[in-house]
This record gives structure tokens, sequence and C-alpha cells, in this order.
């Protein structure tokens, strides 16, 4: 697959070429993505920036952008942020005794290969359910307080069970349809990290096989002579 990162201007222009043009496409709302298929396989695909969170919400309201929560986790630590206008307005970054030092391992993957716990796992493991409570208690005053259109998530498979196990409920459900997977590594979920992270996603992305390069040209090429235009317009 060939990567080509657009702006959030580019792929409101995208869009509403698509509206008007016979190309057809599936929106996987899982991935918040445009997916273009020749002979039932994928030859490209469109990732939306967060702030547009379908396709359908863009077309009926053009001028608004989604509210979004990002959540990044990692053993020990964290970072969540709520997002308005592509702007973080509150964010927090947690941090927990989770990590055997000799090791190098979390707790919960030690656990899942050798069982039993002394003193010190009993110590990480109380750390670790701190950690989630934490979490989800910063999660639930977003979700309380504003209204959130989509949901960007980062996390281990080995960690889900302990987001959604905690005794403090995070404030959706596990199969919500609000729920993007970041489609990005994050190794250190620092604030840092966290504003990268949302730099990315209000980007579109394009993705294109051989198969999919002379739509990828279309669509370049009129993306190409739409801000070609906008210069003209600016002067």
């Amino acid at each position: 697959m060939n990567t080509v990162l657009i702006t959030e201007d580019q792929s409101q222009t995208l869009l509403q070429y698509l509206r008007v043009q016979a190309i057809d496409f599936e929106f996987v709302a899982a991935k918040n993505q445009l997916v273009f298929y020749r002979d039932h396989s994928i030859m490209l695909t469109f990732r939306l920036p967060i702030s547009m969170d379908s396709p359908q919400a863009f077309y009926d309201y053009p001028e608004d952008r989604a509210n979004y929560v990002l959540l990044m986790i990692r053993s020990g630590i964290a970072s969540a942020g709520y997002f308005e206008d592509g702007m973080n307005m509150d964010h927090k970054v947690f941090r927990a005794y989770m990590v055997r030092k000799k090791q190098g391992m979390s707790q919960v993957k030690y656990l899942k290969t050798k069982g039993k716990s002394r003193a010190g796992s009993r110590v990480r493991l109380a750390g670790t359910v701190e950690f989630f409570e934490e979490i989800n208690q910063r999660l639930q005053v977003y979700f309380a307080e504003k209204f959130v259109n989509r949901i960007g998530i980062s996390c281990p498979t080995t960690l889900v069970p302990y987001l959604y196990g905690s005794k403090i409920a995070t404030p959706f459900e596990k199969d919500d349809p609000r729920i993007l997977k970041i489609p990005k590594h994050v190794q250190n979920p620092t604030y840092e990290s966290l504003m990268e992270t949302n730099n990315y996603l209000l980007k579109g992305e394009i993705k294109y096989t051989e198969e999919g390069a002379e739509l990828f040209h279309e669509l370049n090429n009129m993306l190409e002579k739409s801000d070609n235009l906008s210069t003209d317009e600016d002067w």
C-alpha cells in the first residue's frame, strides 16, 4: 500500500468531489474510513480526519467539527484528552507502578505466564487497579460534561480487560460505534505523544494499491486543481 497524508481542508474537498461523482465506496465507521473496491479487492482507502465522524455528518453540517476523546494506554503510563474544534481542552497523564524492573514485563503480562504473585506483585497489581480507576474517573467527567462524537483509543490487548473491568466503569461500551482504533503505534503516551497523535488524526490518509493508482491520481489531480484555485482566490 502507498500512503499519502492530506490536510483537513483537502479531505473536505475530496468528500465534496466524491458526493457528485459516480464512484462507489463503503464507509467503515470503526476505522472512520472510506473503502473503494475493484473486483471485490480493496484498491484504495481514505481515512477521514477525526474531526469528521462520517461523510453524512459532513454533508449535513459541513461547518461542524466533531468533539472527541483520545485515550492512549501502555503498561505504567497513559494519557487522555478531550478535544473541541481540533484543540485540546483538557488532558491528564496517568502513571502507575506496573512493570517488573528486572524482567521489563508488566505485572499483568507476568501473571498470564507465571500465575501466582508475591508481595511485590500484589503492590503492582494494586497500582494497576488504581491506574485504570483514575483513567475511567477522568473519562467519566468528559462524557458527563461534554458531547463526544468520536473516541480514539490505543491500548494493548492484554490491558483491555482492565480498562473495561474497572470498578469505576468506562463511560462507553467496548463495542461503542464511536470508537476508532488509533491507526498508529504509540510507544510512550506522554502529553507530547497525545498532541502528536492528535495532529496526525486531524489529517486525512489515503492508501492505495497498484490497482488503485489510477483512482488516486484522479483524486490527487482534483485536489491540486482545487489548491491552485484557492491560491488564486487568495490573491
